[in-house]
């Protein structure tokens, strides 16, 4: 449905969108992350013909953007971070003037607007004024304008900015149903927004796609340690001594008092070493019962810190084969490093 290949976008010698590839199929939602500044938005502004490329092209349903502009335009509905609201129309006055814009045959206009009103939840407010409508309604307003025209596509950049808790899940259930019958391309800074409706994740860095993945994917792949709660019945500190003195576990932490001298614990500890049954084992002999234990993944926010802070680059194959080299080397090396080490002392790890 989307194809974009070797996508550059330069301002003099600065480039704000580096060689990006990656592709949105027919009815996907696809988030598409990254920090400030890092070239979301240039890029959406590219694939919508508001800006013209460097480098590299950019297709929807076969057509490209720099050859035939139109064919792609009247596919794609677009929903900029500041909708392209008219504050002295109406509801009604702004989407029929939309309409206009997009050509829609005069005979459905009537039809597709009343559809896309119920479809948004925004028919009790179709006579009102645009300036008076909350910021909740503007939005929707918003992602109305975008479906004027039944685009194929949809592309909506940070559609939940300045909403309260009550107007963003309204809008991302909106963005769910949209998903049913239109390929999307999100932005957001919210990542349970993600979670929630995206299936497949783009994040980008300085310009650059550093990972593309499920959200669920990219938490196993960044993840360096495994992580699982533990709610343990015994006084805290020799829980807590006891989990600390584990070989394998690199952090814990009191997560939560559930009753007395009963708590939930965060336990991180190396991917590549099971502490789970020495973990019962020792609390077995030290009589402290373990009440529950679950293991838990690291959640797309700590997942997207690491990737954007840490150069970590999950798009490189290069870069994924040294990884995996450098970890089966220090592996290696504690493993020699153990072998070697006094008893008592392993026993201190």
């Amino acid at each position: 449905m989307i194809e974009i290949q070797n996508l550059t976008k330069r301002y003099g010698q600065i480039v704000a969108v580096d060689n990006l590839n990656f592709t949105v199929e027919k009815g996907e939602i696809l988030g598409f992350l990254g920090p400030n500044g890092a070239g979301k938005s240039t890029t959406m502004n590219i694939i919508t013909g508001y800006l013209p490329s460097t480098e590299g092209t950019v297709k929807v349903s076969g057509f490209d953007i720099a050859q035939e502009p139109n064919e792609v335009k009247k596919r794609i509905g677009y929903l900029p971070e500041n909708p392209p609201l008219y504050m002295d129309m109406t509801v009604d006055e702004y989407l029929n003037f939309v309409s206009q814009l997009k050509k829609v045959d005069k005979s459905e206009r009537k039809k597709q607007i009343s559809d896309i009103v119920e479809l948004l939840r925004i028919a009790d407010v179709r006579k009102r004024l645009i300036k008076n409508l909350s910021k909740g309604y503007k939005q929707r307003v918003g992602v109305a304008q975008a479906l004027i025209g039944n685009p194929e596509v949809l592309i909506l950049d940070e559609p939940t900015v300045g909403l309260d808790p009550n107007q963003i899940l309204e809008v991302r259930n909106v963005i769910k149903d949209l998903g049913k019958e239109h390929t999307i391309i999100l932005s957001t800074h919210i990542m349970q927004e993600v979670k929630a409706v995206c299936e497949r994740v783009v994040i980008i860095d300085k310009g650059k796609i550093v990972a593309v993945d499920t959200p669920e994917n990219l938490s196993r792949s960044i993840s360096t340690s495994a992580r699982m709660v533990i709610t343990v019945a015994g006084p805290k500190g020799s829980v807590l001594d006891a989990l600390k003195g584990i070989y394998g576990v690199k952090r814990v932490e009191v997560l939560k008092k559930k009753e007395d001298d009963i708590f939930d614990y965060v336990v991180d500890s190396d991917k590549d070493i099971d502490v789970r049954k020495t973990i019962f084992f020792e609390f077995a002999k030290l009589g402290y019962p373990i009440m529950e234990f679950r293991t838990e993944e690291m959640d797309l926010e700590e997942v997207f810190r690491e990737l954007t802070t840490k150069n970590i680059n999950l798009n490189d194959e290069s870069l994924k084969e040294d990884a995996s080299k450098g970890s089966e080397e220090e592996k290696a090396s504690a493993e020699a490093s153990n072998e070697s080490a006094p008893e008592e002392e392993k026993e201190v790890e």
